[in-house]
């Protein structure tokens, strides 16, 4: 980062350096606030301030200066200027990169605009996803959202809707197709699922809907940054038997990996490094058990004849 700093002011890399890489350019607010209340934290503890006393300069407590630097919240121009002044960074350019960074951080993201029909646990997971440089997902019931068609989605959808109205149903198909927009986009991450082969049997929406589905899954296996396997009912138990899991790598050396388990009305994100590695772990045994993937094209063109 550029700008003078203040004698003794800790090191740490600038919101300039941050700019450059993937998920600073497409995690949106989500990632921002992260990488952003990550070099707060690292400005406060190389200084040596408490919470509390960050808490004192910003007009707020040490539950608020939790939340700003976890990027829970949206961080105020104001706050993080004053914090900036605590921590002794004093460069008029190095603030001005801090305050653009706080101000990114504070919009809107492409999917408020669905916040009628989002609930307030999966903002998260979209932030993240527009950020990560890797996805592995494992899915037992459904064809990935990520994967699947309108018709497809618009069955699975209505299950948990028994009392939405047609148009709540729609805006969260649209919700589903606009967050496939990162699978063709540039620097689109690596994606790598493992799809049970229940979910591929399991007939959503009728002999149509999973001709067009399992027509869209062959194609999809053979764009290069994507990895399609189907685990078998031949494979046996599964370490991951009993739910869905992702997991989000990222290039962000201020975001660690992260474990999401979606669940009915709710969803856990899961951070350390014991958790991540233990799931990590049972992934890689999926992803051993599962077919590979040329076996699963094969598979899925010989189930599509079956649904002719």
């Amino acid at each position: 980062m550029t700008g003078s700093r203040a004698e003794g002011a800790p090191e740490v890399a600038g919101a300039s350096e941050l700019r450059s890489t993937p998920a600073q350019r497409h995690g949106g607010p989500t990632v921002l606030r992260i990488v952003l209340g990550t070099q707060l934290r690292r400005l406060r503890e190389a200084r040596g301030i408490t919470r509390e006393e960050a808490g004192d300069a910003i007009r707020g407590s040490h539950a608020k200066i939790s939340r700003v630097e976890l990027g829970r919240v949206a961080q105020k121009e104001r706050d993080v200027a004053d914090l900036l002044t605590l921590y002794g960074v004093s460069g008029a350019e190095e603030r001005a990169e801090y305050l653009e960074l706080a101000r990114r951080a504070s919009t809107p993201g492409w999917w408020q605009k669905y916040s009628d029909v989002m609930p307030s646990w999966l903002e998260t997971i979209l932030g993240l996803e527009e950020a990560a440089a890797v996805i592995r997902s494992y899915q037992v019931q459904f064809v990935p959202g990520l994967l699947q068609t309108a018709d497809y989605a618009r069955s699975v959808v209505s299950l948990g809707e028994a009392r939405g109205s047609v148009r709540e149903i729609e805006r969260k198909v649209e919700l589903r197709l606009r967050r496939q927009q990162l699978l063709t986009r540039p620097e689109a991450p690596k994606l790598w699922f493992v799809v049970d082969e229940a979910a591929l049997r399991r007939p959503m929406g009728g002999r149509l809907t999973m001709r067009t589905q399992l027509r869209r899954l062959i194609e999809i296996a053979e764009l290069p940054h994507v990895t399609l396997q189907v685990a078998p009912f031949g494979a046996g138990g599964l370490a991951a038997a009993g739910g869905p899991i992702t997991i989000l790598r990222f290039d962000e050396p201020d975001l660690p990996d992260i474990v999401y388990l979606e669940q009915l009305t709710s969803a856990l994100y899961l951070d350390k490094r014991a958790d991540v590695e233990n799931y990590m772990m049972v992934m890689d045994q999926v992803s051993a058990a599962a077919s590979t993937t040329e076996a699963s094209v094969r598979f899925l063109e010989q189930l599509l004849d079956e649904y002719y």
